[in-house]
């Protein structure tokens, strides 16, 4: 990974700017965050704008549009592909994972999607589901969008303030902001179970409360 990262800092301006997009777009569209993070090709991208190599107002709209582009092409193979797609076997020891993601996005829907980008399996992976469920594409692409924005954004000015540490922070930007979203998405369960159970006791009473049927009514 070393030797990689060091070769995409020595190429030329052009060679960066695809480079950082293809990876940051193949990990959501084809699941290469498997191999490379996307914390990484984003915060590449601005340790090079950092050395004066590419201009930092276009390596961060480029890394936002391949997040936003490759999670709607995730969507789409999810959409299409559905239970093909989940029964590939590079899977199959992520499975736990798999059903932890699917869960999170019935329960939370859109701002699973949102948080999602950023957890490196979720950020891989939820697109796809989403497509799988059938979320409604506008809902989709609204918080797809909202995700990309502020990951993008971020990970890329993140990159561009470290300068020269950014194996240091991308492996530290990436593990904090995941225990982050575990932490929102434990929370979101922990709401919506002590609601649903509110919501069943409530029914019990009211169904309790209901006078029983007069029994001369049936005759």
């Amino acid at each position: 990974m070393g030797a990689f990262v060091d070769a995409i800092l020595s190429v030329p301006p052009l060679v960066a700017y695809v480079v950082v997009f293809a990876l940051v777009f193949a990990e959501d569209a084809i699941f290469v965050g498997f191999v490379i993070p996307g914390e990484t090709a984003a915060v590449l991208g601005g340790v090079v704008a950092h050395q004066g190599k590419v201009d930092l107002w276009i390596m961060a709209p480029l890394v936002v549009a391949a997040a936003i582009i490759g999670d709607t092409v995730g969507y789409e193979i999810g959409k299409h592909l559905g239970p093909k797609l989940m029964s590939v076997k590079l899977l199959d020891r992520h499975r736990r994972k798999l059903e932890n993601a699917q869960g999170f996005l019935r329960h939370r829907g859109g701002w699973a999607v949102f948080l999602g980008r950023f957890v490196a399996f979720f950020r891989a992976m939820m697109p796809a589901l989403a497509g799988v469920s059938r979320m409604r594409y506008p809902r989709f692409i609204t918080f797809n969008a909202l995700g990309g924005i502020v990951w993008g954004t971020g990970f890329t000015l993140l990159g561009f303030a470290a300068g020269a540490s950014y194996q240091a922070v991308a492996g530290a930007a990436g593990r904090d902001a995941a225990a982050v979203v575990l932490a929102v998405a434990v929370i979101g369960i922990v709401v919506w179970r002590v609601r649903k159970a509110r919501a069943e006791r409530r029914d019990e009473r009211e169904f309790r409360s209901r006078p029983a049927p007069d029994a001369s009514e049936g005759q």
